[in-house]
């Protein structure tokens, strides 16, 4: 799944209901130039929840109020109750920003998701195309009188947010005004609670001290909570009341030494904390990726506060130990079982036109569940045809669903959650006879998966600085793709787990780490593509230098066939092709064989087969040594 700030709220099948079915309408997106403006079925009315909103902003007066798209815990993926962002606006995409002053009310997102924007948005909000905070803050600049209050809930800002408004804000006679309860929430009235049952710890940071696991997020094994851990203490603040007497056993409750786990209330963590600073001698260790505002902003003199950009937690867990490493790799065994099962699905009713009961989605999460120590999707399935492949999280709804035919190329990135381990892999393929040009597209995205997972590397190298081999082939004939290369994985925790990955703000790459590797390419209103799959990183021995890593995929699901054209792609990447497809057979037919499918194991020998390495030779792409020796 394309990672942060690239990626998620996902989406369901193009199959619906009990055949593959299309609603069409000559509109989709609302036309609020016209009067009465158009608006389609997908639109929230968002007029009584801004007044009530903006009644609240009087009494404290604040001229706007910043509403983000997050929780507490700074989490990429939130609870139902704390989408408040969708509640406010009904835009439901994952990556955006709400402000709203007493005669305005705008959205900030990405490319990604204007469509659904467009879409969701009712007249009462504008759109801003872009996700920046400097954008965020020249709008509040221009719109904001002068020594206007800006009104923020610092549980939903990080370190770093804030003080990117600051710096943005300038010298601009504008203040940000911290305001601890969120004034959303006082307007959502029925807003969701949280689950009566559901702990078996964070947020994942907690997960990690704890080894506990709870269902407060949707896909993700976490709850809410908070730590302090000390050298003589340990703080759990949670929702106690959701603790049986058997974890209070396992955490040691009921004793007060420095491996005893004192419970906290998880509302009291600003008073606790504000209590514990100001001991004398304290210090506190905060990652500022991931501490949100309305902690740090009570450490206080700076001179007890000490920081680093991830939380050492964050940056342990990100390297996985020789166990973790191995369940993973099982994990993805099995779970390739189930996408080669929705592969061979699709692959006889879509042709065929054949009624179903069941979405793809569904189908493929039915798969998954019957494999072993399945726990459920670990996000929404993206399950996209045709011009809505061409969104990179498209979210289908029944003005924009459409029919999977032999004539547009199919789009199915969906991830499970297993005891031993969270994966995530992204295939594309064509049913019938793809253009020339999307055989070319497709070909350069798999030459850019290739070239990162054959790449050679001195441990301590960063992700950006390999990122643009996902790219090049894309480049030389002036392609792209507009979002992130790829994100680490976890073993049973989120799928898009932090700091690991491609981007600038990632940590360097060292033996243990998994990622996904997810080049792309989308042609706007026609089709899109990705490739993605997981990899660990692990050592290389090399003729002359120790110390050097290379990517091991640890996803297991053959390319379509009929989409690659072997006469762009190298001896080498002809090489590499063949070896990951002798891997597939070498580890996924056994567990077909133990499973006793074998129909699929047939299916997966087929589309397994090796290419002929004569493609690359007539087509002139040799190896250089090749060229050299002649």
């Amino acid at each position: 799944m394309p990672p942060c700030g690239w990626l998620l709220l996902l989406s369901l099948a193009a199959l619906t209901g009990n055949t593959f079915c299309a609603i069409t309408t000559s509109q989709t997106e609302r036309n609020c130039s016209i009067s009465p403006p158009y608006l389609p079925s997908t639109v929230i009315n968002t007029t009584l929840r801004l007044q009530e909103l903006r009644k609240r902003m009087l009494p404290l007066n604040i001229s706007a109020y910043i509403i983000p798209g997050t929780d507490a815990h700074l989490s990429e993926y939130i609870a139902p109750r704390d989408a408040r962002l969708t509640f406010m606006t009904g835009f439901t995409g994952s990556a955006g920003t709400a402000v709203v002053t007493q005669t305005k009310a705008t959205l900030w997102t990405d490319s990604r998701y204007w469509v659904q924007a467009e879409r969701q948005m009712d007249c009462n909000w504008e759109l801003e195309k872009d996700v920046s905070i400097s954008s965020i803050a020249e709008w509040l600049i221009s719109e904001v009188p002068a020594g206007g209050e800006i009104g923020f809930d610092p549980f939903l800002f990080s370190l770093e947010t804030y003080e990117n408004y600051d710096i943005n804000l300038g010298s601009s006679n504008h203040s940000l005004t911290s305001v601890p309860v969120n004034l959303v929430d006082q307007v959502w009235t029925d807003r969701p609670p949280i689950l009566a049952d559901g702990i078996i710890s964070l947020p994942d940071r907690v997960i990690r001290l704890f080894n506990m696991r709870g269902n407060d997020i949707p896909f993700n094994p976490f709850f809410y909570s908070y730590t302090l851990l000390t050298l003589d203490e340990i703080w759990l603040f949670i929702h106690t009341e959701r603790l049986t007497g058997e974890l209070k056993e396992y955490l040691n409750a009921s004793c007060a030494g420095p491996l005893c786990v004192q419970l906290k209330s998880y509302d009291s963590v600003r008073a606790q904390l504000q209590e514990y600073v100001a001991r004398p001698g304290i210090k506190v260790w905060i990652g500022t990726e991931y501490t949100n505002y309305a902690l740090y902003e009570l450490i206080t003199p700076v001179d007890k506060l000490m920081t680093s950009s991830y939380s050492p937690v964050l940056t342990t867990k990100a390297v996985k130990d020789e166990t973790e490493q191995r369940i993973l790799r099982d994990a993805h065994v099995r779970d390739a079982v189930a996408v080669i099962q929705l592969l061979m699905w699709l692959e006889k009713v879509v042709p065929q036109g054949t009624e179903t009961e069941l979405t793809a989605a569904e189908y493929v999460n039915m798969c998954r569940s019957k494999q072993k120590d399945s726990k459920g999707p670990s996000f929404e399935t993206i399950s996209a045809s045709g011009a809505n492949a061409a969104l990179a999280h498209y979210s289908p709804t029944n003005e924009s669903s459409r029919k999977l035919t032999v004539d547009e190329m199919y789009l199915v990135d969906s991830g499970g959650q297993y005891l031993d381990g969270t994966t995530d892999i992204t295939r594309t393929v064509h049913w019938g006879t793809p253009t020339e040009m999307q055989r070319e597209a497709f070909t350069r995205v798999l030459q850019g998966n290739i070239e990162i997972s054959r790449t050679i590397f001195p441990s301590g190298t960063r992700g950006a600085n390999m990122e643009m081999l996902g790219r090049r082939a894309l480049w030389e004939v002036g392609l792209n793709y507009g979002h992130g290369t790829g994100h680490g994985v976890g073993n049973y925790f989120g799928v898009h787990e932090w700091p690991v990955g491609f981007q600038t703000n990632n940590i360097p790459f060292t033996s243990g780490m998994f990622t996904s590797i997810e080049p792309g390419y989308y042609k706007d209103n026609d089709f899109g593509i990705r490739i993605e799959d997981i990899a660990v990183i692990v050592p290389k021995p090399t003729k002359y230098g120790n110390n050097y890593l290379t990517f091991d995929i640890v996803s297991l699901v053959p390319y379509d066939r009929k989409l690659i054209d072997t006469s762009l792609l190298s001896m080498q990447q002809i090489q590499w092709l063949n070896k990951y497809y002798e891997t597939i057979r070498t580890l996924v037919g056994p567990e077909l064989d133990r499973q006793g499918l074998k129909e699929e194991k047939d299916w997966m020998l087929k589309n397994t087969e090796p290419f002929p390495l004569t493609a690359a030779l007539d087509a002139g792409i040799v190896p250089m040594q090749s060229i050299w020796s002649s």
